[in-house]
């Protein structure tokens, strides 16, 4: 398979193939052919060009918005600092 292929792979942190796979499983799925195969390259065809035109935006647009989540949970979102002794025991009663 292309290079460009095997990038898409190492890219998505998946093997070739599973992608491959995948790939085969969306095509039969769809009943629709999205790529030609040889031994040197693939290619989308007419209807997986149509297809990445379509849903390309969408698909930028979920990874911009994953990768906000993942920034936003590696973060915490407020610090609570107190003096020791000034919080209601009840806090503590659960500690040993």
């Amino acid at each position: 398979m292309s290079a460009a292929f095997t990038r898409a792979a190492a890219q998505l942190g998946v093997s070739q193939s599973a992608l491959s796979h995948a790939m085969r499983h969306l095509e039969a799925r769809l009943d629709v052919r999205l790529l030609t195969r040889t031994t040197r390259s693939v290619v989308p065809t007419e209807a997986g060009a149509r297809l990445i035109q379509r849903l390309g935006p969408h698909l930028e647009e979920m990874e911009r918005a994953l990768t906000a989540l993942r920034d936003t949970r590696e973060r915490p979102a407020a610090t609570c600092a107190s003096p020791p002794g000034s919080m209601p025991p009840v806090l503590y009663s659960g500690r040993r």
